[in-house]
């Protein structure tokens, strides 16, 4: 018994003593003592890349830092880089991995600590400003080799990873001097040749294409980019193929995720009836539909589309609608925290292997995606995170509806799709069936989207820009039909009844949006809307009782115009802000006007039809323009 108390004693006694640090955390507080490490162990660079890396232990170090501290041990975190450049040539893949991490966590740990540092301070403790050039170099071209040799899947992610670690060090991507070396140092090859191979896409397709969109982007405005350079002129069917097929897999994931959780809100009567009950408790019911957007994919649409021509082609290929649901997640690698809080699409989505069509499958291809993406993406812009990404989408669009190849293909009667648009739940609707859904030319899918926003954003906090985007890319779509005198079959009632609505929004908060908002300057986009239809419709109208029932609305909401009309005479009239962007819309609604005041006159002398006629061309005699309409005469 006494025998057991002592053990129990010793225990005791063992149990209060600090715990012991594995080896390679004694190495690193070698590393950042004043003293050479080498000095005590000769092989010390070669034991430290043979153990386990401790990332949380090496940034929380170097973090812990200060500025005086930093520069006793600059030339031991110096030769840690330079060890670790060294390392990536090893034949041993253990210390090209260790390597690896090592160099994140230290690219990461200083650029934490040292926010406020100017790039050449944070150069200058990472390597050495004499010597940043040729580490880099050697840095650049190790990396070059391990993504374009035979190394292992799990070494080129990781490759991949210190790239996208390196690039998102800092908020500001145009403030990470250390850029400067990978823009001379270029691995545009090395992200052409994953992206063009089938089996290294799948891999690691969604890291190479971000990493593409991010360098794009350092400096673009500032001096030449040699990214963007090499990615505008690119012609290379398979890379671009692979490039889109990156990007329709992400955004289709997406929208897998985001149909699942409607599924699950809407199931049955008593999910509906607690979800009323609980609304009456929870101010924000939305958030069970809220999925994670992808702004870093978007970034990568928009530069391939803006830059590159050729990429259009991409957008319309075609390939079958496949049901993601039941595709099995694969656990991405163990490797540095993804950038901008991204997550990839599962591995086997991204197999770009080609499937024999079946006659009852739906087609789809990149540009239906993205614009199911857009509509969901746009129904909720409360918070500033989902009004960037659908800022983000408009923008994508308006490159689309500014390049004539790709009007060509949203017009084209020969490519015909089902898009099923997500549309806001609102109460004064019902959910249109997806199964009644014809078959259209994509340009209606974009006219929907576009209609759908003007109809549901309406709120006091107006997102202004987002409207003005949305109306621009209509006149752009309407400017190529005038042009190319192309018929659309439309419902184009639906287009006139939101921009009037919206008109009549801009007049019952005039005083709240001024606060804010240049008003004058989207009711102006509005009404040359209505302008383009009056004056060209007859050239890309289907039919002329399309064009009666454009007239039909103009007259029937001919309040709203003669209210704006009197809003902006009186704002026009008088000295202010707002004086001349006012007048502009005086002059604009002088067209809108004079077809109203035609109408409402000849109405009272001529029978609607002729009235109709009256207004297209207006005479100065109130009398019918055919004699089949006599009797009118008499009427008036």
């Amino acid at each position: 018994m006494a025998q057991v108390e002592k053990k129990a004693g010793l225990l005791r006694r063992t149990s209060s003593k600090k715990p012991l640090k594995e080896k390679v955390v004694l190495m690193y507080d070698e590393i950042f003592a004043k003293d050479n490490p080498t000095k005590t162990n000769p092989h010390f660079w070669d034991e430290l890349f043979l153990m386990k890396v401790n990332l949380e232990y090496l940034e929380a170090k170097l973090e812990s830092l200060d500025g005086e501290e930093v520069m006793k041990i600059q030339d031991n975190i110096n030769s840690l880089f330079h060890h670790c450049v060294q390392a990536l040539g090893e034949e041993h893949q253990i210390k090209v991995v260790n390597a690896l991490q090592t160099l994140c966590a230290l690219f990461r740990g200083v650029h934490q600590k040292n926010k406020s540092a100017s790039g050449f301070d944070i150069i200058n403790m990472l390597m050495g400003f004499d010597k940043a050039e040729h580490r880099m170099k050697d840095l650049m071209e190790s990396l070059n080799t391990l993504l374009c040799g035979e190394s292992s899947d799990s070494l080129k992610s990781l490759c991949l990873k210190l790239l996208l670690c390196l690039v998102t060090v800092t908020d500001n991507i145009s403030q990470n001097t250390i850029l400067e070396y990978v823009m001379i140092n270029s691995i545009f090859e090395a992200i052409l040749q994953i992206l063009s191979d089938v089996s290294s896409r799948r891999q690691h397709g969604y890291d190479a294409v971000v990493l593409l969109a991010l360098l794009v982007n350092y400096r673009k405005y500032e001096s030449v980019n040699p990214y963007i350079v090499k990615l505008s002129i690119l012609d290379d069917e398979p890379t671009l193929d692979g490039m889109g097929m990156v990007v329709h897999q992400a955004l289709t994931e997406y929208n897998r995720q985001y149909k699942d959780k409607e599924e699950e809100n809407q199931g049955g009567f008593f999910s509906t009836l607690t979800s009323m009950v609980g609304s009456m408790f929870i101010a924000d019911t939305d958030e069970k539909l809220s999925v994670q957007t992808n702004e870093a994919i978007l970034l990568a649409l928009y530069e391939a589309v803006h830059l590159n021509r050729n990429f259009i082609t991409v957008l319309a290929q075609s390939h079958p609608e496949i049901n993601m649901a039941t595709t099995p997640a694969i656990a991405a690698p163990t490797t540095p925290t993804t950038p901008l809080g991204t997550t990839p699409p599962s591995l086997d989505m991204m197999n770009s292997t080609e499937l024999p069509l079946d006659p009852n499958l739906q087609t789809s291809n990149l540009l239906i995606t993205f614009l199911k993406y857009s509509s969901i993406v746009m129904q909720d812009t409360k918070d500033e995170h989902r009004l960037n990404s659908a800022r983000l989408c408009l923008i994508i669009l308006t490159c689309i509806a500014e390049d004539q190849y790709a009007d060509a293909i949203l017009h084209d009667d020969n490519m015909n799709f089902r898009v099923n648009l997500h549309r806001m739940p609102m109460r004064h609707r019902k959910k249109a069936a997806d199964k009644n859904m014809p078959s259209r030319p994509l340009v209606c899918a974009v006219l929907d989207l576009m209609v759908e926003f003007i109809v549901t954003h309406m709120m006091k906090d107006f997102p202004m820009d987002l409207y003005l985007r949305c109306v621009q890319i209509i006149h752009k779509l309407i400017c190529y039909q005038k042009r190319s005198r192309i018929r659309l079959h439309y419902t184009w009632r639906e287009l006139w009844s939101a921009l009037i609505n919206l008109l009549k929004f801009l007049l019952s908060n005039e005083t709240v949006l001024l606060a804010k908002h240049n008003i004058f300057h989207l009711a102006l986009l509005v009404i040359n809307l209505f302008n383009m239809f009056i004056t060209y419709g007859d050239t890309f109208l289907p039919t002329p009782s399309s064009y009666d029932e454009l007239y039909y609305e103009i007259v029937r909401m001919h309040q709203v115009f003669d209210n704006l009309h009197c809003m902006v005479l009186r704002v026009s009239t008088n000295t202010g802000q707002w004086k001349e962007p006012a007048s502009k819309v005086t002059h604009a609604l002088v067209n809108i006007r004079s077809s109203i005041t035609v109408l409402q006159f000849s109405q009272k002398t001529s029978c609607y039809p002729c009235s109709l006629a009256l207004a297209r061309t207006p005479s100065p005699w109130p009398c019918c323009p055919c004699s089949l309409h006599m009797p009118c005469y008499l009427e008036g």
